[in-house]
């Protein structure tokens, strides 16, 4: 029999032998289509339906995901976001996209008027922005895109055009958001810190007279279920701070209850500050990588460590806790937030290990009851396992833990918080936030930073994998941090 025979007569396991079934696509090509479905050309969206412009820290987050699958996109999408930023430094928390209706999303840019209100503060004329602003993750992107290929990085000049900005933005963020006067970064609305509905915010909050309902129309309850999102009254809440802040041209001032900064709202968040401390160290190395000194970021960042330490940590709740400003000092809400200083190198080691029991114990029960760490105490009066942050477990907070337990020597706690992180994120179709005890998605589905930071711990798993093979060559995937969390080694590589 010839050779055309034997193949022609072959058993063939599909029912056409020509175009046989394909193998579904792995967990991290399902997350990069997300990133690639929510691109828009320039910038990512959140999400198409009920987030269609551009976030700040969400975009910071999908550059540290994108830089695995394509590190130009990576650093295009940061360099978006900061062409936005106004002359006064700070980075606005939304871009607008000028082909989104206004209907779609509230507040609209026509409610910020960033342009004629924020034309003091220098607001960019030729693109419209919100004039509050989020948690400042952009230099420890841009150090992550950066070491995803250097070589690239350094033909597109990406450090030297970013640093600038970067520089800016933390100097704002230090100068005039001082308001305590104690060196520590306050917010001014709960949108800034990014945790919108925490209960931390409920004592601040209950201060604040609402806006009246008729003066706004809610889109996010056009795409999301109502009892999974702020109450009317809360958000009637955040309407009048964001008005209020407006109506003043956006005007802040250090000191207390001294200068335009003197809004009813204003509280020290410990995760915004920690996530200024870990930029800063990420500062010091862009630095130093364009030939500049770092040594005095680091002293700032351990300037900065010391102050969160003195003014937020709380030993009896084995944590760091908000202080509101405005209020009576230190608030007795347990939220991730005051988890996430774990994220820094140069925490006190008794600091760090009360932490690291606090997540284990019976208000987070990290390895325990939950399947991911939850956004609030699971003990507390107003834990809702699918309001929005008010307990459901949050993808990018789980990641910035996972990084957290890893920095300090927390392999073990750190690979498990990392399985159930993949596990879920991929099961869930990559869902904007989960219930921590039983995975059930909440919110949108197909969520950029869920998809990008599941390929981040892709790849780093992988890495990490190859490491424990030592008869198999490296490849070039060399992206999972050695012991502490700004280590060199933390590179991304696959360029598929």
């Amino acid at each position: 029999m010839d050779r055309t025979a034997q193949l022609s007569t072959r058993p063939f396991p599909y029912e056409i032998a020509y175009d046989p079934p394909t193998a579904p696509p792995s967990p991290h090509v399902r997350a990069a289509r997300v990133l690639a479905a929510n691109w828009t050309g320039a910038s990512t969206v959140p999400s198409r339906k009920l987030y269609p412009h551009q976030w700040s820290w969400d975009s910071a987050f999908i550059a540290i995901g994108l830089r695995h699958v394509s590190p130009g996109r990576a650093q295009t999408e940061l360099e978006t976001l900061l062409a936005a930023q106004w002359a006064d430094g700070r980075v606005p928390h939304i871009v607008f996209n000028p082909s989104v209706p206004l209907d779609a999303y509230f507040p609209s840019p026509d409610f910020w008027r960033s342009s004629t209100a924020g034309r003091a503060a220098g607001a960019p004329r030729t693109v419209q922005t919100s004039g509050i602003v989020q948690p400042p993750v952009h230099a420890l992107a841009a150090w992550l895109v950066h070491r995803a290929d250097p070589a690239l990085s350094r033909s597109r000049g990406f450090l030297a055009r970013v640093y600038p900005r970067l520089a800016a933005w933390h100097r704002y963020l230090l100068h005039q958001r001082d308001l305590g006067g104690a060196g520590l970064v306050s917010v001014v609305h709960p949108w800034e810190q990014g945790m919108d509905n925490s209960p931390c915010w409920d004592a601040p909050l209950a201060r604040i007279t609402p806006a009246p309902a008729r003066s706004f129309r809610r889109a996010d309850l056009d795409h999301g279920a109502a009892e999974d999102r702020p109450t009317d009254l809360d958000y009637g809440r955040y309407v009048r701070l964001a008005a209020d802040y407006r109506d003043r041209e956006y005007r802040d001032g250090p000191g207390g209850k001294h200068g335009a900064g003197s809004g009813e709202f204003a509280v020290e968040d410990p995760a915004f500050n920690a996530l200024l401390i870990a930029s800063e160290h990420a500062l010091a190395r862009i630095a130093e990588e364009l030939g500049a000194a770092g040594a005095a970021r680091r002293e700032r960042a351990e300037r900065l460590t010391a102050a969160l330490v003195e003014r937020l940590w709380e030993p009896a709740a084995g944590m760091f806790l908000c202080r509101d400003l405005r209020g009576d000092g230190l608030r007795p809400e347990r939220s991730v937030s005051g988890l996430i200083p774990l994220l820094l190198p140069g925490l006190p080691r008794a600091v760090a290990a009360a932490l690291v029991d606090t997540l284990r114990g019976p208000h987070f029960s990290l390895g325990g009851r939950t399947r991911l760490v939850p956004s609030y105490d699971l003990l507390g009066e107003a834990f809702d396992p699918h309001r929005y942050w008010r307990g459901p477990a949050w993808f990018n907070t789980n990641w910035l833990l996972e990084r957290g337990l890893r920095a300090h020597g927390e392999t073990a706690a750190a690979d498990t918080l990392r399985t159930a992180f993949l596990d879920l994120a991929d099961a869930t179709g990559f869902a904007e936030y989960v219930d921590p005890y039983t995975g059930e998605p909440c919110g949108a589905t197909g969520f950029s930073w869920t998809a990008a930071l599941a390929l981040d711990l892709h790849h780093r798993e992988a890495a990490s994998q190859t490491r424990q093979r030592p008869d198999k060559s490296p490849s070039r995937d060399v992206s999972a941090p050695g012991t502490g969390t700004f280590d060199r080694s933390d590179q991304g590589g696959d360029r598929g």
